[in-house]
């Protein structure tokens, strides 16, 4: 499956911004998606994640709070509300999708998911 994400953008701190993911194929509904954000010097690192159905979300303790997934099925889209960002949120942002049979668990590490967007820079000043 082929992903775009955007959405990015410069915004002061406090502020607010809406990532979004589109996938290239109906299969969008059937994967777990995962947002990821590396940033300069820094390894990749989870955001958060979301099951097939939208049931399940899971974030990093750094965005818990601030931080919202969400999908939408029908249009193979999916979401990362970001509230409250801060410098350290600063980063490129990557989707990713987790093709692989669900198990009940969101994946949190970066090699479990197959399928990687172009990447959205953020950028929050202080």
């Amino acid at each position: 499956v082929q992903l775009q994400a955007f959405g990015g953008g410069l915004v002061q701190t406090g502020g607010s911004l809406r990532l979004s993911c589109a996938a290239s194929e109906r299969t969008f509904s059937t994967y777990a998606m995962g947002w990821f954000r590396q940033a300069p010097g820094k390894e990749r690192e989870f955001v958060a994640g979301i099951s097939w159905g939208g049931g399940i979300t899971s974030y990093a303790d750094s965005v818990k709070g601030r931080f919202t997934i969400s999908r939408d099925n029908a249009k193979n889209t999916v979401y990362l509300q970001m509230n409250s960002l801060k410098p350290e949120d600063t980063a490129v942002y990557y989707c990713a999708a987790d093709p692989t049979p669900w198990t009940g668990i969101i994946k949190t590490t970066a090699p479990a998911y197959h399928s990687w967007g172009q990447g959205t820079q953020v950028t929050v000043s202080s």
